[in-house]
């Protein structure tokens, strides 16, 4: 099952799929087993049986990934089928292999039920099975709501509000009248996209434009932002769509707090301390490294090791696990990482990245500054990406820190 290759870390291979936990990925610490919260919620029972999952049978590291999923590291091989029995039992997987295999949703995590995203997502689950067969890493994200958030996060067909005015409110299940624009459906890269007047209509144009995908050679390309066809005249990109505000601010809300996890992992017994109280009700995933506690209760304390400060590195900085935790990295990054962000103290003014290699995992868009693992060094990279040109190289992690301490107004650290 697992189909390890030895091929030098400065040459990672593109695997061209996504981990899941009916088809795991093979890394240097082991399996990595992905979960996909469906609507991209747990209850707490269901977080807590993760937290067990981890432990005993995996490292006991829980990692949040940059589409709003759980994993599981350190998975051997042996202990994968007792792991795969216990998450069907506790609801975290389908019994299914074959599930798995469906498009991911991504949805916006401020979603109440019934409202435009939630129906949205419930219309386009009851319909996956007339889905066309897809590229593995393509994904859709569900963001009607009044105020849009996943704008920057990755997805390859988006349903979201126009910046123009909506269309006129309709009955139940429609847009709603404190809807701020109208709803839409956009194809990504594509800076327009095609309005419709309801949650049911948005179903059925996403559908149809999956169809064109592949009948005009998207497979080929992958992605919908690689994909070069014109959209087909049915599918009219008129409106632009609403700037993303921000994701939800570190601290207490009225549906209870949210939480930081620092460079978006945490051990299953630190996010056990997170919903120990009787009046969480569940977790909240994120693309943005913090979960959101639904419950959690005013004045309590929060758990030691999360993150309740915005201005917090650890929360702002791309790293991914590096050696010796991924095969392909030749350099540690998360101790280095660590150090970074003690010394720079929370003034971080722009982007950094911490790539155990050229793949760039972590963050696939250009940042202010990237360190880059290669044949055990690192590449020093300003304003691209981890394959990007390098500035300098064969740094070791004294040479990095000496480098940036040096020239921390040039790099706007």
């Amino acid at each position: 099952m697992t189909n390890r290759a030895n091929e030098p870390a400065s040459a990672p291979r593109i695997k061209g799929w996504c981990p899941g936990a009916w088809r795991p990925m093979a890394s240097g610490d082991g399996l990595l087993v992905r979960v996909r919260p469906p609507l991209g919620r747990l209850s707490r029972q269901q977080i807590l049986a993760l937290c067990e999952a981890a432990e005993t049978f995996g490292s006991g590291l829980i990692e949040l990934t940059n589409r709003a999923n759980l994993q599981l590291r350190g998975v051997s091989d042996a202990n994968w089928p007792g792991l795969m029995a216990f998450l069907v039992e506790h609801g975290l997987v389908a019994a299914d292999p074959q599930d798995e295999r469906r498009l991911p949703l991504l949805l916006a995590p401020d979603w109440q039920p019934g409202d435009v995203t939630h129906e949205v997502a419930q219309r386009l689950e009851a319909r996956l099975d007339a889905l066309p067969a897809l590229p593995a890493k393509m994904g859709v994200a569900i963001d009607a709501g009044a105020a849009p958030l996943l704008g920057e996060v990755s997805a390859d067909f988006r349903i979201e509000r126009s910046v123009e005015g909506g269309l006129p409110a309709r009955a139940s299940g429609a847009l709603s009248a404190q809807s701020s624009g109208a709803l839409l459906v956009r194809a990504d890269g594509r800076e327009k996209g095609t309005p419709v007047d309801s949650p049911a209509a948005a179903v059925e144009l996403l559908i149809r434009l999956l169809h064109w995908f592949v009948d005009s050679g998207g497979f080929d390309a992958g992605r919908m932002r690689r994909h070069l066809a014109p959209l087909p005249p049915w599918a009219p990109a008129t409106q632009r769509p609403a700037a993303a505000g921000p994701g939800p601010a570190l601290g207490q809300h009225a549906w209870g707090r949210a939480l930081g996890l620092p460079f978006g992992r945490a051990p299953a017994a630190m996010l056990r301390a997170a919903v120990a109280a009787d009046s969480i009700s569940g977790v909240r995933v994120t693309p943005w490294r913090r979960l959101l506690i639904e419950g959690f209760p005013v004045g309590a304390p929060s758990p030691p090791g999360l993150l309740e400060s915005e201005s917090d590195p650890r929360l702002a900085m791309q790293a991914c696990p590096g050696a010796p935790y991924c095969e392909q990295a030749s350099v540690a990054t998360l101790g280095l990482a660590q150090e970074l962000a003690e010394r720079l103290n929370g003034q971080v003014a722009g982007s950094m990245h911490l790539s155990g290699c050229v793949k760039g995992c972590a963050c696939q868009a250009p940042t202010d500054l990237c360190l880059t693992g290669r044949e055990g060094r690192f590449d020093l990279i300003v304003g691209g990406r981890a394959d990007g040109t390098p500035v300098a190289t064969g740094l070791d992690e004294s040479d990095v820190i000496e480098h940036l301490e040096k020239n921390r107004d040039a790099l706007r650290l």
